[in-house]
């Protein structure tokens, strides 16, 4: 129905009106559209993924340990004993693991 519609838009006028719209079309698609969709379905794939003792940065450059998770919130420990809670929308990426938050936990022995 599409193509019948296409074709008879087409039979008026010459074919280079028509190619470039749908060239710019897929351009736009490609380039801009697909991968901003990756990039959001990465960034919630991320935030899906926390765990507890991830090292994390909000969007708003507070550095903290993440202590507890919820469907929608995440408990950031910023310095021992001050716990904020954020969306999870608001944590920007992961600066470390378990590993390394236990690591730097641990005092270093003299």
């Amino acid at each position: 129905m599409f193509l019948t519609l296409l074709l008879q838009a087409a039979s008026g006028m010459d074919i280079t009106q028509l190619i470039i719209p749908i060239a710019i079309g897929l351009v736009f698609y490609f380039f801009m559209v697909r991968p901003q969709q990756k990039r959001t379905a990465d960034a919630k794939a991320f935030r899906q993924s926390l765990t507890k003792g991830s090292r994390i940065v909000t969007i708003g450059g507070l550095h903290g340990l993440v202590v507890d998770l919820t469907d929608d919130t995440v408990v950031v420990e910023v310095d021992r004993g001050v716990k904020l809670r954020f969306d999870r929308t608001a944590i920007a990426r992961e600066v470390g693991s378990k590993a390394t938050a236990a690591a730097a936990e641990t005092p270093a022995a003299s």
